[in-house]
């Protein structure tokens, strides 16, 4: 059995706008439900749908912490997170789709 990788991922609607943190093991599959509205709830009601920002890990229960702590964050603190590796809020998920 190979090593698995867990994600803490964030998505947003558009650049400072509505911010989404979720926890997964396949960060292109989740983020594919999330652009196609696979699963009602808020994601989909508020379109986010737009992957600005991802953390791997190599275990669970630490993605876990890190999600619950950046649930806690202040919303300047996350916007800041994000901009220090994407200024701009591109899509990343062509990127890790691959295409």
């Amino acid at each position: 059995m190979g090593a698995r990788s867990y994600y803490v991922y964030i998505v947003a609607n558009r650049i400072g706008a509505t911010l989404y943190i979720g926890v997964t093991n396949d960060l292109v599959r989740r983020v594919y439900e999330h652009k196609s509205g696979a699963h009602e709830g808020f994601t989909k009601h508020y379109d986010v749908n737009r992957l600005v920002y991802f953390e791997c890990f190599d275990d669970i229960e630490a993605a876990i912490h890190r999600e619950k702590r950046l649930k806690k964050w202040a919303r300047a603190w996350k916007i800041a997170l994000i901009e220090k590796d994407n200024p701009n809020w591109i899509d990343l998920y062509p990127e890790i789709a691959g295409g």
